[in-house]
């Protein structure tokens, strides 16, 4: 009777079929409208949700919102909150053990790899604007650390390891400080990631901005050697013109990061003798072993009889942008915005990376569901076909991710004129354009920064 005490404990557990795009709804639906004011009222008046599992993209989601409504030291604030708890979270290991037998969505949501990076991303474009570069390469020296710890995690040949992005924002803060030593090998170290990884994983080539810099600090670090053998890798003379009114970078931030959702496979279960079951799927050519022993020497406690199990796993659905193509006009020139970071395709990326740990999380998850339903079916047919209904709804993959990131990052350089500056960003795209006027007051030796973010999406359901 002991198991069967055991299992009338779930029954007090009620599993939603929703998603975590879904259970947020009237958050998202204000976010991607632009109604920034009434999506972080949404937030203030769930406050609740700061102490939930899902408290990491509750932080997350108020530093996006507080960034883009222009509240950087706010902004600042919850993203360290994020961060510090995604690092240092505490697992119970009952919720663990409870996501075998429920799902997954028992489990704080840590964050993922590329989240966390994000993260630090926004604390450094947060101090920029602010012009506290001296905090902003504090950041930059926490993702370098972020870095090396995805490399000592990650091994193998085609893994997200490295940020090509990442390693060029750091650059371009080492370089707005005047460290250009340490901007040149950061933009170098991009570089290689461009051409090495990014090329053939998310087909992203190296932007044209990042040859320009790469060559112009090696001029400034005194690096003659470095400058001439870039200006043959790149075929051209570089031309060094110093603005009178300093630079500015201009980020544009375009559409939204795919969401997460689920989907769902069959397995048929063969019995492989000797305590051990086969889960086999034909049409993907998939088969999983299950070692099964509850170590009790009761040959009838076998889940060899099922016809099928129902096995869910999350996806990500992606939301495509309005625009694809954005340049600025500054002062009369124009400056494409070229894309220095696809989060989309890097979801995406990591998330493939893993399924296949995930096939075997969520087929140990049914198993041991399947079994201790049997164990349940010789005390009580009917309360055994409880527990089975109750499995089947309980099957859900975890949807939750940060879902108010950008689909891409683009970025640009474009020298200022000291005093006022007439900036003009235009966004295209096949069926929508769009442009929004900005003014900049140009002081020499000075970068400045600017974000802007175009929310306009494909509706995800």
């Amino acid at each position: 009777m002991k198991l069967l005490r055991f299992i009338i404990v779930p029954f007090l557990v009620l599993s939603s079929c929703s998603s975590y795009y879904e259970f947020n709804y009237e958050f998202n639906k204000k976010f991607e409208s632009g109604n920034l004011v009434a999506a972080q009222d949404v937030l203030d008046q769930n406050k609740q949700i700061e102490k939930s599992k899902t408290r990491f993209l509750y932080y997350a989601n108020r530093g996006v919102v507080s960034h883009l409504l222009g509240n950087h030291e706010e902004s600042n604030n919850w993203l360290e909150q994020a961060y510090i708890f995604g690092e240092d979270h505490t697992k119970n290991y009952l919720n663990v053990a409870g996501s075998y037998l429920l799902n997954p969505n028992l489990i704080v949501y840590p964050g993922e790899d590329h989240e966390h990076l994000m993260l630090l991303y926004y604390k450094s474009l947060n101090y920029l604007k602010m012009g506290q570069f001296d905090n902003a390469l504090i950041e930059c020296r926490r993702l370098n650390n972020r870095l090396f710890e995805l490399g000592d995690k990650y091994t193998g040949e085609n893994k997200y390891q490295k940020d090509a992005f990442v390693h060029n924002l750091m650059g371009i803060i080492y370089d707005a400080s005047g460290d250009y030593n340490n901007a040149f090998i950061a933009y170098r170290n991009s570089l290689e990631i461009y051409e090495t990884e990014y090329t053939e994983m998310f087909s992203l080539g190296v932007p044209d901005q990042l040859k320009e810099d790469l060559m112009r600090t090696a001029m400034l670090a005194g690096f003659p050697e470095d400058l001439d053998r870039y200006e043959e890798k790149f075929g051209y003379e570089y031309e060094h013109n110093p603005s009178a009114g300093g630079e500015l970078v201009f980020f544009w931030h375009n559409g939204l990061a795919p969401i997460k959702d689920q989907w769902a496979l069959t397995f048929v279960a063969i019995d492989g003798g000797g305590g051990s079951i086969f889960f086999e799927n034909e049409d993907l050519g998939l088969n999983f072993p299950f070692v099964y022993d509850f170590g009790d020497g009761d040959n009838d406690v076998s889940i060899t009889d099922l016809s099928g199990v129902r096995v869910a796993f999350p996806k990500y659905v992606e939301r495509e942008p309005y625009f694809n193509y954005g340049d600025i006009e500054v002062n009369g020139d124009y400056y494409t915005l070229e894309k220095g970071e696809d989060i989309n395709a890097i979801a995406f990326k990591t998330l493939n990376e893993r399924m296949l740990a995930e096939l075997g999380k969520g087929l140990l998850r049914v198993a041991l569901k399947k079994a201790i339903e049997k164990q349940v079916r010789k005390e009580s047919e009917t309360l055994g076909f409880l527990v089975g209904a109750f499995n089947m709804a309980s099957e859900q993959a975890d949807t939750r991710n940060w879902q108010t990131l950008p689909h891409a990052i683009h970025y640009a350089r474009a020298p200022l004129k000291e005093g006022e500056n007439s900036v003009e960003i235009y966004t295209d795209g096949p069926r929508s354009e769009a442009s929004e006027k900005f003014t900049f007051i140009g002081k020499k030796g000075v970068t400045q920064f600017h974000s802007y973010h175009s929310l306009e999406s494909e509706v995800a359901f």
